[in-house]
């Protein structure tokens, strides 16, 4: 009779359990990429779902940010107050709409901005830039509401601020930022 070492046992348990590690290894790292690749796709659905959201509440603001000359110049545009459209549009129920779906697809800086904007307005009433300070604490919650935007869209590391955010449509923000 053969006598069986230690070695023996260890390379029978060898040659049996690797092919089930094998096995156990490939099924678990088929689930981890799948899992990756399904949340990669969940984030491209969201990531067109926000900038379609982002779009609408941002509409009435870039309507009320557009120079005069540049409003007036469109044909549909003319002789009609850009400020009671940005306002009806704000007013508007598919408005409250947007704010809802923002309120479930934006991320939770982007609600906290565009909260902290709109409690701005709220608080405001029917005169929300009435002085100097208040233009500039708005354009500030802007600003922040738009840089939140592009934190949540895949620029977490911008060292841009929410007064860069606005310059390049406006040609006063440094004259505002700075009284």
């Amino acid at each position: 009779m053969i006598e069986r070492t230690w070695i023996d046992y260890v390379t029978a348990i060898g040659s049996v359990a690797t092919p089930v590690l094998v096995i156990i290894l490939t099924a678990v790292g088929w689930r981890l990429r799948r899992g990756i690749e399904r949340r990669l796709e969940l984030e491209d659905k969201l990531r067109e779902n926000r900038i379609a959201t982002y779009n609408e509440i941002l509409e009435p603001f870039i309507i009320l940010l557009t120079s005069d000359a540049a409003w007036q110049h469109d044909k549909k545009h003319r002789g009609v107050d850009k400020g009671e459209v940005a306002l009806s549009k704000l007013l508007s129920l598919e408005y409250r709409r947007q704010g809802f779906k923002l309120s479930l697809v934006g991320s939770d800086a982007v609600v906290s901005a565009y909260n902290n904007l709109m409690q701005f307005f709220y608080s405001r009433g029917d005169n929300p830039a009435s002085s100097q300070e208040d233009l500039k604490q708005m354009m500030g919650l802007l600003g922040t509401f738009l840089l939140e935007i592009r934190r949540s869209m895949g620029n977490e590391a911008t060292k841009l601020d929410e007064w860069a955010m606005l310059e390049w449509f406006m040609s006063d923000v440094r004259s505002i930022k700075n009284a």
